[in-house]
């Protein structure tokens, strides 16, 4: 369809054809968004013919690439065929999406555990699911957009605290009105910042308001937690914590999402979670390949142990040369730099350096808080780090963001 339409069309297109900004950022070369990776060799990447460090990905085990995995991966195809061709509530359940649900339960120290095909969509069927009229949702102000779009979703009543703020999440707990349950969710690992939630003291405030408590663990994953198995063990709270939710994007190493609690709350998702039964199930693949990955984040804790080593190698290096890494306590290791411009810029030169970053700008933070977000995963080697250091570092001087 062309520009020119119908009168009836002109007032619903008429924003589209006046959003002219990122046209304006192409031609500055400045424009970061959907660069295509025609090669990828798990710590390296090519990108319009030249190889790059990959420092922006969420693969933090550094299992995309293992054996195991794609061996698994190559024969649920083979089995099962391509995809499920239809919704787990109908046509769409494999034996292989049961054994992963049970192994994940176990995993993460719940009764029961169900599958989605997204992360997203995990939370969106969570809290959708849930929450219905005369029910409120909590949500911390930097929790993940699936949380924020899953409140939306549902019926009942949405309220936002400040990022960390429990005590207003306690006066907003204590001032609510409306007749149904309560549900506090909150990213175990905050993605922009790097930063763990504070469950000790949230778990504290649920329990005084009679309010359930949910953690989204795509960050935590396979990095926090004596075995990996994230946010709620790393504390030590795995039976007082209600729901877990994650996804396998990130240290699983595909897609798709769960969400883990007791009998009676997964059950009840099963047969109320729109995201769910409305939605093809999570393809034979995937799915295998999940399951392997588990098996190997388990079986080689070493992985974790090297996470963690590479993440002090960085942050500590960052900071050493002046870089302003906010509150970060996690793989997530953000450059704040500021102003927009500069921060494409930045972006631009550490790209060119041979190093792929992400940078993170309105309305993601706000304006003046933009900054190049890097991750590290286990198969970084101390050169690629160390490289990045003295290369961001260099790069950081000239623009005087240190």
């Amino acid at each position: 369809m062309s520009d020119t339409t119908t009168t009836a069309d002109v007032t619903l297109f008429e924003k589209c054809r006046k959003y002219t900004r990122v046209e304006e950022v192409k031609a500055q070369g400045l424009y970061p968004y959907f660069k295509p990776i025609s090669e990828s060799e798990d710590t390296v990447v090519v990108i319009e013919g030249q190889k790059r460090i990959m420092l922006g990905s969420n693969n933090y085990l550094g299992l995309t690439h293992h054996p195991q995995v794609l061996e698994a991966a190559t024969r649920a195809l083979h089995s099962y065929g391509s995809g499920c061709t239809g919704s787990r509530f109908l046509n769409g359940t494999l034996d292989l999406h049961l054994q992963l649900e049970d192994a994940l339960a176990r995993f993460v120290g719940k009764e029961d555990c169900i599958v989605f095909s997204t992360g997203y969509n995990a939370n969106l069927g969570l809290i959708s699911g849930l929450v219905t009229k005369g029910d409120v949702v909590f949500l911390d102000k930097l929790d993940h957009a699936s949380i924020v779009d899953g409140a939306k979703m549902s019926y009942g009543a949405t309220e936002r605290f400040n990022h960390g703020d429990l005590a207003a999440l306690e006066r907003k707990l204590s001032r609510t009105t409306e007749p149904g349950g309560r549900m506090v969710i909150v990213d175990g690992v905050y993605s922009m910042e790097g930063d763990i939630a504070n469950i000790p003291d949230l778990l504290e405030v649920c329990r005084r308001h009679g309010a359930a408590l949910a953690i989204d663990d795509a960050h935590s994953l396979g990095v926090l937690g004596p075995n990996g198995d994230g946010t709620a063990a790393h504390f030590g709270l795995t039976d007082e914590v209600d729901i877990i939710a994650g996804t396998f994007s990130k240290s699983l190493a595909s897609i798709g999402g769960f969400v883990a609690g007791s009998k009676s709350v997964i059950n009840f998702l099963r047969h109320h979670s729109r995201p769910l039964i409305f939605t093809a199930a999570l393809p034979p693949a995937n799915t295998a390949g999940v399951l392997a990955a588990l098996e190997v984040l388990q079986r080689e804790p070493h992985r974790r142990e090297q996470l963690w080593a590479n993440t002090r190698r960085l942050a500590d290096g960052f900071r050493s040369l002046g870089f302003d890494v906010g509150p970060s306590e996690t793989p997530i290791i953000p450059i704040l730099i500021g102003p927009l411009d500069r921060t494409l810029v930045m972006w631009r030169k550490v790209f060119d350096a041979g190093i792929f970053t992400n940078p993170v700008v309105p309305p993601a933070v706000p304006p003046s808080q933009c900054r190049l977000r890097t991750s590290l995963m286990a198969t970084h080697t101390a050169d690629q780090i160390d490289y990045c250091l003295e290369t961001i570092g260099k790069l950081g001087r000239e623009l005087g963001v240190i």
